[in-house]
C-alpha cells in the first residue's frame, strides 16, 4: 500500500490523500483549500490528480473542506463510487449544489465588478473569470455517491474494504479503516469531541496498523463544552444592551444547528431576550431538514426535545431565510438582533454582505465559533485586524470581535490523545494532517512521548510505502 498526502498538508484545509493498492488508486476525502483567493482558486482548480485514474473516494464527511473539490474531480474525468455514511450522502446533495451556485454567483459577481471597474477607467480586462465547478458538475457527482452506514465492511475494490466509525464532528461524520491484504490504514477523518450539541460523542476505531491524524487543536486545550452556554448568554446580553447586531459566521452543516438547538434552550430557559433570530443561508435551511430526517443519530440534548414533540430547530423567535431579498432587507433592520450565516471561515456567501454592512458600527458584535483557517478572512478578524478585505475592498472593523471555542468540532490535543489510546500499542506509525505545522509538532511530541509511536508530518506530496 502506498499513501500520497495531497491536500491537509502542514493547513487545515483541502482534506485529500491517495491511497494506491492492488493496482487501484482511491481518495480519503476530496475537499476544497481554503485561503487567499487567488492561491485557493488556482490550487483547487489544478487538482493534482488525474480524475479518470481514481477508482472511487471514501469521504470522511461532508464539510466543504473535506468534500468541495468533489465536483471538480468528476469535471476532470472521474466517474467511480463515492463511499460515505447515509447522513453524508443527504448532507452533500445540498452542500455541493450550494457551493456549485456560490462558484456561479462568485465569478458573475466578480466579472461585473471588474466590468464596471475597466470602463470607469477605460482598460481592457483579463479573461472573465470562470466557476470552478458548475450546478451541472455538482448533479453529476450526486449521482456517484453510495451510502454504507457506520459498522459495516464494505469492498470498494478487488481485495481491499473499508469500514467506518462515529466520529462525532459533525452528523454523519466517519473515521475509517482502508484494508487490503498486508496493510490496516486507518484516517481520523476530523474527530470530535465529547458532549458537543446534536450529536452522539466519537468512537475508537478498531485495531489499525497505520493512522492519518487530525491536528488542528494538537497544541490547544479548549474550555469545558458545558461553559458555552454562559458564554453565548453574555455575548448576547452585551450586545443587545446597547443595541447592537450579532453577527455569527458558521458552517451552515453542523454549527448552524447546534447554535440554533442551543439558542432554543437559552429561549425556553429566558436567559436571553427575546430578540430575534435569524439563519441567513438558504444551504442551513436544506441541512436543517437532513438533520430532522436522522433522528437516530441525536444525543440525549436533541432527543430531549424530538420526544416531547417539539422540534429542536424551530421556536419562535427563530426565521430562516432563503429569499435574496429578505436577506437584503436584514442590512436595514435595527438591532438588537442575530443572524446566523454561512460561511464559518468567511470567505463565501451572505456572511460578507452582512460583515461589510456591520464591521463599521461599533454596537455589534461579530461571533466566531470555530476554527479560523490561516488567511482567512474569518482569521484576520480573529487576529485582530482593524481594516479587512471584503470582495476585495478595504473595510475599516469598529465593531467588537468576539470568540467561542467550545463548540469547535474539532478534540483538542488531550482528547486526540485520548481518542488513539485504545489503537495505541499496535500502531507503526502515525501521519499527521489537517493542522498548522506549530499544532502539528506539539501534538508529535505529545504522542512521542506518551506512546512511543514515531509521528511524520507530511508536506504536500510526499509519498510513504506502508508494509
Amino acid at each position: 500500500m502506498k499513501l500520497t498526502f495531497w491536500g491537509a498538508a502542514r493547513t487545515v484545509t483541502g482534506s485529500m490523500h491517495e491511497v494506491e493498492t492492488g493496482g487501484r488508486r482511491l481518495l480519503l476525502d476530496c475537499g476544497l483549500f481554503q485561503g487567499r483567493r487567488k492561491e485557493a482558486f488556482h490550487r483547487n482548480r489544478e487538482c493534482v490528480v488525474d480524475g479518470k485514474s481514481i477508482h472511487a473516494v471514501l469521504l470522511s464527511h461532508a464539510h466543504i473542506d473535506h468534500s468541495g473539490n468533489l465536483p471538480n474531480l468528476v469535471r476532470q474525468g472521474f466517474s467511480g463510487p463515492i463511499y460515505t455514511s447515509p447522513a453524508t450522502a443527504d448532507l452533500c446533495e445540498a452542500m455541493l449544489l450550494d457551493s456549485a451556485s456560490l462558484q456561479e454567483k462568485d465569478a458573475e459577481y466578480l466579472n461585473k465588478r471588474d466590468r464596471r471597474r475597466r470602463e470607469l477607467l477605460g482598460e481592457n480586462g483579463d479573461e472573465p473569470v470562470e466557476p470552478l465547478y458548475t450546478i451541472e458538475d455538482a448533479k453529476r457527482t450526486l449521482s456517484l455517491f453510495r451510502g454504507v452506514p457506520t459498522h459495516r465492511t464494505t469492498e470498494v475494490a478487488p481485495g481491499v474494504t473499508y469500514e467506518t466509525r462515529n466520529a462525532g464532528h459533525m452528523l454523519g461524520s466517519t473515521s475509517m479503516v482502508v484494508a487490503d491484504d498486508r496493510v490496516r490504514l486507518g484516517f481520523s477523518g476530523d474527530v470530535g469531541r465529547v458532549g458537543l450539541p446534536i450529536i452522539e460523542d466519537p468512537e475508537p476505531l478498531p485495531p489499525v496498523d497505520y493512522l492519518v491524524l487530525e491536528s488542528t487543536y494538537g497544541n490547544r486545550f479548549h474550555d469545558p463544552t458545558s461553559n458555552v452556554k454562559k458564554k453565548l448568554t453574555s455575548e448576547i446580553v452585551r450586545t443587545a444592551g446597547r443595541g447592537g447586531k450579532i453577527i455569527v459566521p458558521a458552517f451552515a452543516v453542523g454549527r448552524t444547528q447546534q447554535l440554533v438547538l442551543l439558542l432554543h434552550e437559552l429561549m425556553v430557559e429566558r436567559a436571553i431576550p427575546a430578540i430575534p433570530i435569524f439563519v441567513d443561508s438558504p444551504l442551513a435551511v436544506n441541512v436543517t431538514e437532513v438533520f430532522r430526517r436522522h433522528t437516530y443519530l441525536y444525543d440525549d440534548s436533541a432527543k430531549k426535545f424530538h420526544d416531547e414533540g417539539e422540534d429542536p430547530f424551530g421556536f419562535t423567535r427563530l426565521t430562516y431565510i432563503r429569499d435574496v431579498e429578505k436577506s437584503k432587507a436584514l442590512n436595514d433592520l435595527r438591532g438588537p438582533f442575530v443572524v446566523i450565516s454561512a460561511s464559518g471561515m468567511c470567505e463565501a456567501g451572505r456572511i460578507l454582505h452582512h460583515l461589510k454592512n456591520s464591521i463599521g458600527d461599533p454596537r455589534n458584535t461579530v461571533l466566531l465559533t470555530g476554527f479560523q483557517a490561516e488567511n482567512t478572512l474569518g482569521r484576520k478578524l480573529a487576529d485582530g485586524w482593524t481594516e479587512v478585505p471584503i470582495f476585495g475592498e478595504p473595510y475599516a472593523r469598529r465593531c467588537a470581535v468576539e470568540k467561542i471555542d467550545e463548540l469547535s468540532g474539532h478534540a483538542d490535543r488531550e482528547e486526540l490523545l485520548r481518542w488513539i489510546a485504545p489503537i495505541s500499542a499496535g500502531l507503526k506509525r502515525i501521519f499527521l494532517v489537517h493542522g498548522e505545522f506549530p499544532a502539528q509538532q506539539a501534538l508529535k511530541t505529545a504522542i512521542e512521548s506518551r506512546f512511543g509511536t514515531p509521528v511524520e508530518i507530511p508536506a504536500r506530496g510526499d509519498r510513504f510505502e506502508l508494509d
